[in-house]
């Protein structure tokens, strides 16, 4: 006796067909999702988006450090930027967008020398040949 009968299996095929075909009916569709503001964005207009981009260059320990080099407080910096006239704001933050936002790179080129040693290593290994360190 078969623990899955010869009728059982033909009208699970059929099921199965009926199922699958059944899924591709609806085409699809794609498209651009429209953009829309949401609660936690605070930028309405371009000085308020030169303000942000302004104060995150002040957050930079680069100008951070040059600014404190020539005597200027970070409230005073803060203070000069929400005072500052719309033109000159977008100049300082279109003069901002070419400072690092994050390290200086030095720690992804070691990984991936680190990572190209290693994988020669491997290689060697996997062609039994012997790595020796001297």
């Amino acid at each position: 006796m078969s623990l899955f009968p010869k009728r059982l299996r033909a009208w699970t095929a059929i099921l199965m067909v009926l199922c699958m075909s059944g899924i591709d009916v609806a085409p699809a569709a794609a498209g651009l999702a429209p953009s829309r503001v949401s609660g936690a964005t605070s930028i309405v207009a371009t000085r308020d988006a030169d303000m942000l981009v302004a104060q995150r260059m002040l957050e930079n320990k680069v100008v951070a450090q040059k600014l404190r080099d020539y005597g200027v407080a970070p409230a005073d910096a803060q203070a000069r930027l929400a005072s500052m006239s719309d033109k000159d704001l977008h100049t300082l933050a279109s003069a901002s967008k070419g400072l690092p936002s994050g390290g200086d790179g030095t720690t992804g080129a070691i990984i991936g020398i680190l990572l190209v040693v290693i994988l020669v290593i491997v290689i060697l290994k996997l062609m039994h040949k012997d790595v020796v360190v001297k």
